[in-house]
């Protein structure tokens, strides 16, 4: 491989989804940088259809108790799905149990479980936090734009030592997220992505997920 598809190679496999962060929150100048390089993102007829929201420190901290209030009734812009099944269901369990191992809790004890679920709205106590969302009347298909945006977004973090976790979870709040943070009703929530600095001593950071095989979803017709 040329060096710098080794490059990207090892960014891909170094990014994880952190849940455990510092306090210490990530220079302003440095995530708009790294805004910038995912904005290079192709898009469908270069329409570019993502719209960013980043909180700061300040702003993350507020809005914390109140996406864990807003969870208990979720109400998604866009639905999600009805469930997995299959091969889907069985990937989403593995990286449940890898989780629960991680932090301890026993797998079937729901408490504890749905305890580390609402960890989600704390935000794995990111010190930022960013809403990612679309136009309403450019769905679905940019939602693929927005997902290409994100994937490079998550890579130049790795770049730099930032850590991300993308939460579709925050998703479910979003008639708050429109609320508090003015977000146009032409807008559908699309996830939200919070980022600082790992905790290295977290064992909720310390699991990876496994990837599928190429011959699981490489196919030749």
């Amino acid at each position: 491989m040329s060096e710098r598809l080794d490059t990207v190679a090892s960014l891909a496999n170094a990014r994880h989804s952190c849940r455990a962060f510092l306090p210490d929150p990530v220079p302003e100048p440095v995530i708009r940088e790294l805004i910038a390089i995912a904005g290079r993102a192709p898009s469908w007829c270069n329409c570019q259809p993502w719209t960013l929201h980043l909180l700061s420190l300040q702003q993350t901290n507020e809005l914390r108790p109140l996406l864990r209030e807003a969870a208990a009734t979720p109400a998604p812009d866009i639905p999600f799905p009805a469930e997995y099944t299959g091969v889907y269901r069985e990937r989403r369990r593995e990286t449940a149990r890898q989780l629960y191992d991680a932090v301890g809790v026993e797998w079937g004890n729901r408490q504890e479980s749905a305890r580390q679920s609402l960890r989600n709205f704390d935000l794995f106590d990111a010190p930022q936090l960013l809403i990612l969302s679309t136009p309403k009347s450019l769905l679905p298909y940019s939602l693929v734009d927005c997902g290409i945006f994100l994937g490079g977004f998550l890579l130049a973090a790795e770049a730099v030592g930032v850590a991300t976790i993308p939460q579709a979870a925050l998703a479910t709040c979003a008639p708050l997220l429109h609320r508090h943070l003015d977000i146009a009703e032409d807008l559908s929530i699309v996830c939200g992505v919070s980022l600082g600095y790992a905790r290295p001593d977290a064992p909720e950071n310390a699991f990876r997920t496994d990837r599928a095989e190429l011959k699981d979803f490489l196919h030749r017709p």
